[in-house]
């Protein structure tokens, strides 16, 4: 962030070099999902940077009523990066929403509550930094079909990676290479047909901003993933709505289909978001201590006992689709048993290996990209700070391949689990709450909760599917 400009000063030097014709300004909704609205170069002004510009928030789901629909977005100039999609030059700024009512940030915006948390910390005498390191999994098909009525409901998701397509009669002849279920972790190429496509992703990546590390095909038939550099709490956020627009539009370029749904396709595994977290003060990483399991500090142990101990109300936020219960499920690399261990990645948290003062942090791995990247670091981080707070103990270390525990065996050694649905994680939230209020207000949170029923729980528990018309058709 701020490697394009520093000030409105420079804003402007910069889009006169770059001829810029127009500025897209973007802000973030509920579920993670960018909106803009774009104005000519030449309407937009220094006191406009400023002081911001006026919406309809009416508009946007679970926001504002009509009778209080003025709200303005309030551009935050360094996040300015140039659009490498659009026909004419134009610049994206990232903005925050202010309430013209309340006068003061937003208290429905994402990122204005990301902004909050960051606060918090500070003023709790905690620390002063907290790095944030997300992974996000994807998919590529090249077609998508859906179709959802009274009476038929399917879909259909293809991809050429797909062992389906064996048999297929294809153009230019079926070469027969492809990954297989659970058999797509580094493969080279012509097995790893993504090679091109991700290297286009890491290259347009970079000229938005982002520091890329790596690019692979991931374990799932048509699965990838795309590793950038870790940021602080709202600067990793941005960069996961960066990260996931370049993604989706140059697959859409290229005559295929982005995914960063948990869990698209049944039997093989899904897509997380592995979140990666340390909290820092006066320059001094407070999760270490040489020596410790994992060199692992006592507070980063409190830190994930409160991430652990408010699972339920986390997972409303990390783990935010009725999809995303599918992922967790055993059998495909998706931890839902809360706790922790080094190097092993059957736990819900694992400590990296290897990991001297600079780099050591844990790695929670049930978080999934539905989550929005602005509240899933947010809650994290106040339910790790609530943690410290009480002195909350985590279960473990567990060492041992906990894919393999049967439910009688969890049962028994008393180790807490993820919730099972969206409805288990929402009444968890609607429970347990007290410990984002020093952020939140209870009005977001009565939003959200309201919102999730309504275009989540509801509509999918009314639906019948496929395989309940087939499993109950004829009894």
């Amino acid at each position: 962030m701020g490697k394009f400009v520093k000030n409105i000063d420079e804003f402007f030097e910069f889009c006169k070099e770059n001829e810029v014709q127009f500025v897209d300004f973007r802000f973030t909704d509920l579920k993670g999902m960018w909106h803009h609205v774009s104005y000519r170069m030449s309407a937009v002004s220094a006191d406009m940077l400023a002081n911001g510009l006026p919406f309809d928030g009416s508009s946007i789901e679970a926001w504002q009523p009509i009778n209080k629909s003025d709200m303005v977005l309030k551009p935050d100039v360094p996040t300015a990066f140039l659009d490498p999609f659009t026909a004419d030059s134009t610049i994206i700024i990232i903005c925050d929403v202010y309430d013209i009512y309340k006068n003061g940030l937003y208290e429905k915006c994402p990122r204005s509550i990301a902004k909050k948390a960051l606060q918090h910390l500070e003023s709790a005498g905690i620390g002063d930094a907290a790095y944030f390191g997300p992974e996000n999994e994807f998919f590529i098909f090249e077609d998508v079909k859906i179709k959802l009525a009274a009476n038929e409901s399917s879909y259909r998701l293809d991809t050429v990676d797909g062992e389906w397509n064996d048999d297929k009669d294809m153009e230019f002849g079926n070469m027969g290479h492809r990954a297989r279920t659970k058999g797509g972790y580094f493969p080279v190429m012509p097995i790893d047909s993504g090679v091109d496509l991700r290297a286009e992703m890491m290259q347009v990546l970079e000229d938005v901003g982002l520091e890329v590390v790596l690019g692979h095909h991931e374990v799932a038939q048509g699965q990838h993933e795309i590793g950038v550099k870790f940021g602080t709490l709202v600067e990793a956020a941005d960069n996961v709505q960066k990260l996931k627009y370049v993604i989706k539009m140059v697959a859409h370029l290229n005559g295929k289909s982005a995914t960063f749904m948990p869990k698209p396709l049944y039997g093989d595994n899904g897509n997380g978001m592995h979140v990666h977290q340390s909290i820092w003060k006066d320059g001094a990483n407070l999760f270490y201590k040489e020596g410790e399991y994992g060199n692992l500090s006592e507070m980063a142990l409190h830190y994930l006992g409160g991430i652990f101990k408010h699972a339920a109300a986390v997972a409303a936020f990390t783990n935010p689709s009725t999809n995303s219960y599918k992922r967790l499920i055993p059998g495909f690399e998706a931890p839902s048993i809360l706790t922790y261990s080094s190097q092993n990645r059957s736990a819900s948290c694992r400590i990296p290996y290897g990991a001297g003062q600079m780099a050591t942090r844990i790695e929670t791995r049930f978080p999934d990209s539905t989550s929005c990247p602005y509240l899933c670091f947010a809650v994290l981080m106040l339910a790790g700070l609530d943690g410290i707070k009480n002195k909350y103990i985590p279960v473990g270390p567990m060492d041992e391949d906990l894919f393999e525990l049967s439910l009688d065996e969890i049962r028994e050694k008393r180790i807490p689990q993820m919730p099972h649905t969206l409805r288990e994680a929402i009444e968890g939230l609607i429970a347990d709450h007290d410990f984002l209020m020093p952020v939140m207000t209870k009005e977001f949170i009565d939003t959200y909760q309201h919102y999730q029923f309504e275009r989540q729980i509801w509509p999918d528990e009314a639906r019948p599917t496929p395989f309940e018309i087939r499993s109950t058709y004829s009894c």
